[in-house]
């Protein structure tokens, strides 16, 4: 079984949302106000920072972070910052929460209180330590015991203000022992080779005359080595505390021997102590997923029974719309099953049986897909997976202009700061929200086929079902283009990449607060200066290009984009590219050039408007792939692979060459030729680098990078997703017998529901009751492969290894969570 399952993947991913901070502690001066911003770190290494609130002493944040987690850590911390007039930050407090703690607020809102940032408890990263115990006898003829005590070596120790410069102080503890030394410091590496050895006495030579060691006699279990990191500071405020290790000798055992790791700690007695609430204290909400992925055929009943759910009818009675049932929040099961879908290829068939399912049980059409349903929460996310792109490609170059120029745009007379003028603040805002207005507008033919498709299949339900309403086919579409995809990203354009995180203006907020609500076609408006500004957009030609867009994106049948569109410029920039070798005799140099891509070709130019001195059609990128460092030792370097010859390109930094291979592959992925291998290193001097060979047309030797699905720019793992769902039937398990009984009881007693069934949407209890059984059924099967992976984890396990240091609760607390949990038999 355990070799079975030696396969098995883990991801970790966090969710979070930073609410607001309260009781902050005033500025020691007569302002007393601070401008204070709040930041995510796993263990000490920043991963998101929020924008900062000024002036405040209880600042409102109201920011979301997601983030896949890409290795192991012990603490998720926040921290709160206070920039002062000087632009210098210093932290107020902190959140530190343990990675085993983590389960205990899963997706509650908590106020924790903020505890004090101290050197002393700082830390992270591990020990390797090795002692042996060993008896020697002296010139004297007198034995002594000599504890050797090797410091190996340290991994992931903290990199404090920009540097690591680290060593170890080792001492020996004990009632009359404070001896101390140190290891040479290691420059610039967070991951110290020292392999160092230190002898400590443990018996007096002078006293002791007996030739058998005996640990009580000697006390030996009442010392202990002290092994400390420092980093070495060339400041005057001395060396910085990295974190350390008590280990008592008590664990020698009869051999004398014991080499393990150990994570570090916090320095014993470190960091004053604080009355709760001093600091003040920030509201979290925090979703730590942790997901062991089995191998595929693991996961196939599960899979092929949510599948199925496209076809069954009613869908009610199926696997997905069960799950929608039970979970708490519809949010929770649409995004694992939307992802299913569409790595399976069956997300329209899917989205068409709810959205005609939530259609049929609509009574007013004014309230149609209004609200949090299933069915809403499944079309979100397919439109935020599917449409990303079309979103950067429509909003961002009005977003990025709306926010360089500063302009003032509040119409708000309330809000009015005394230096502006309403009159020109309503011109600005006028102009901003008609280009935001047009550019939404005139982008229907860049809209992906897979929305187009849903949008089509809402509008024929909607207006099947209310055939009196000749409005319903628009707002049915509009409530979710307008509403739940541009607006939002209007509203927060960083959450949509759209923008890099807070711009430094509040111009933004103004034009996003006041276009938001001009973003559907019927708007009402509460504030009189609302209303009065909606008027100037009531004119005819408005109305009518909503509704021109709305045919043209909720329009069956596929179009070639290419034959329709023009050119859409998608990215433009300078790199260093390649001579790609047209003359047979000509020099292979390096040129800088100015790069332009747009959705029909790439070209490069000598520089930025000029002529292109090279076209590339898109038709012929087969592939575009990184480039191998040895091939011509420089960094961050890609392939555009051609027909006949590939065109090798150097970008700025790793990020823009990210960006680059990630657009260019998502405009090229439709090529029919594109190429299943490639070479991963240059043809230099007459062979292929990377696989010898010396045909320049050797097919390549290595696979291609995934193809990306038709419009969606999504890189899927079915099984995780299916382990998702598992995970939240099992999370929900209580749930799901209640619905059975509620099926029973229906089938039995056909009169008003009873109260603690009402909950649920039962249509055929029967075939909803045959679901129920067959989901319960698998889940049951994966959780028993889960309690045998964890027993047989835990057997195998070493406290003290590398990946088990000694004090690492969070293995220990996972195998003691899993094996209290029950498995259910209905």
């Amino acid at each position: 079984m355990a070799v079975e399952e030696e396969g098995l993947r883990v991801f970790q991913s966090v969710k979070i949302k930073i609410g607001e901070a309260k009781n902050i502690p005033p500025y020691p001066g007569p302002n007393k106000m601070r401008d204070c911003y709040c930041t995510v770190n796993l263990d000490q290494e920043e991963v998101f920072r929020t924008k900062i609130i000024e002036k405040s002493l209880c600042p409102f944040y109201g920011e979301d972070f997601y983030c896949e987690i890409p290795r192991s850590f012990r603490h998720l911390s926040f921290y709160i910052f206070d920039r002062d007039v000087f632009r210098r930050d210093s932290s107020i407090g902190k959140v530190a929460v343990q990675k085993e703690d983590l389960q205990k607020y899963h997706a509650k809102d908590t106020w924790f209180p903020l505890q004090p940032v101290s050197a002393d408890s700082e830390v992270q990263g591990k020990v390797h330590l090795e002692l042996r115990l060993s008896e020697v006898i002296t010139d004297t003829g007198a034995v002594c015991h000599k504890l050797a005590t090797r410091v190996l070596e340290c991994q992931g120790l903290p990199i404090v203000n920009g540097q690591c410069d680290p060593y170890a102080a080792v001492s020996l503890l004990g009632p009359s022992r404070s001896e101390a030394k140190k290891t040479k410091v290691k420059r610039k590496t967070n991951n110290p080779q020292f392999d160092e050895v230190f002898y400590f006495e443990v018996t007096r030579p002078l006293s002791y005359t007996k030739r058998h060691f005996d640990v009580e006699e000697e006390d030996v279990d009442k010392l202990a080595l002290r092994v400390d990191l420092w980093n070495a500071s060339n400041l005057k405020f001395g060396d910085e505390f990295l974190g350390g290790v008590r280990v008592p000798l008590k664990v020698l055992g009869p051999n004398g021997v014991h080499e393990a790791w150990y994570f570090l700690q916090p320095r014993e007695g470190g960091g004053r102590v604080v009355k709760v609430e001093e600091l003040g204290s920030l509201r979290l909400n925090i979703v730590y997923t942790e997901d062991h992925v089995f191998s595929s055929d693991r996961y196939n009943p599960l899979r092929e029974l949510l599948l199925r759910s496209a076809s069954i009818q009613p869908v009610s009675v199926s696997a997905a719309h069960i799950l929608g049932e039970v979970c708490r929040e519809k949010q929770e099961a649409a995004v694992p099953l939307v992802r299913l879908f569409l790595h399976s290829g069956k997300v329209l068939p899917f989205l068409s049986a709810i959205a005609q399912a939530e259609v049929n049980r609509t009574q007013d059409p004014n309230t149609i897909f209004r609200g949090n349903s299933l069915t809403s929460k499944c079309i979100d996310e397919t439109m935020k997976l599917a449409g990303m792109h079309y979103l950067q490609v429509t909003l961002k170059p009005i977003i990025d202009e709306i926010c360089t120029d500063h302009k003032p745009c509040e119409i708000d007379p309330v809000r009015l700061k005394e230096s502006e003028n309403l009159d020109t603040n309503r011109e600005n805002l006028r102009a901003y929200v008609d280009r935001i207005f047009s550019v939404i507008t005139a982008s229907g033919v860049r809209c992906p086929t897979v929305m187009c498709d849903i949008f089509f299949s809402l509008r024929e339900s909607a207006a099947s079902r209310f055939q009196g309403d000749l409005t319903v086919r628009y707002t049915a579409v509009s409530s979710f283009i307008f509403l739940r995809f541009f607006a939002p990203a209007i509203l927060s354009p960083n959450l949509f990449q759209l923008r890099p995180h807070h711009p430094v203006s509040n111009t933004h907020t103004h034009t996003h607060r006041h276009a938001r609500k001009h973003t559907h076609m019927h708007a009402s408006f509460k504030e009189s200066y609302m209303a009065a500004f909606y008027e100037f957009f009531n004119e005819q030609k408005y109305g009518d290009a909503v509704k021109n867009f709305l045919e043209l994106i909720s329009s069956s049948g596929h179009w070639d984009q290419k034959s329709i569109e023009s050119p859409i410029m998608l990215k433009e920039g300078v790199m260093i590219k390649r001579a790609q070798g047209r003359n047979r005799f000509g020099i292979k140099n390096f040129k800088k050039r100015w790069f332009r891509l747009t959705n029909h070709e790439l070209t490069y130019h000598k520089s930025k408007g000029e002529g292109a001195l090279c076209s590339i059609p898109m038709e012929n990128i087969l592939a575009v792939e990184r480039l191998e460092e040895e091939s011509f030792k420089m960094k961050n370097m890609f392939q555009v692979v051609q027909p006949e010859r590939a065109l090798y390109i150097q970008a700025n930094n790793c990020v823009e060459a990210r960006d680059w291979m990630d657009i260019l592959t998502k405009v090229s992925h439709c090529n029919r030729k594109r190429l299943s291998t490639y070479h991963p290193s240059a043809y230099l001097n007459g062979h292929w680098l990377c696989c010898r060979l010396s045909a320049d047309t050797a097919p390549g030797c290595t696979p291609c990078t995934g193809g990306l699905p038709d419009n969606i720019q999504l890189d899927v793992d079915g099984d995780r997703e299916t382990e998702r769902i598992y995970s939240l039937f099992s999370c929900y398990m209580s749930k799901l017998v209640k619905m059975q009984e509620a099926c029973g009881s229906r089938s039995v007693y056909d009169g008003p529901e009873q109260d603690e069934y009402s909950s649920f949407l039962i249509d055929e209890p029967q075939e909803t009751y045959q679901t129920l059984k067959l989901v319960v059924s698998a889940v049951q099967t994966l959780e028993q492969r889960h309690t045998q992976y964890r027993r047989d984890q835990f057997k195998k396990t070493k406290i003290g290894s590398q990946e088990h240091p000694i004090g690492d609760k969070s293995f220990q607390c996972y195998i003691t969570q899993q094996s209290e949990s029950t498995t259910y038999s209905i």
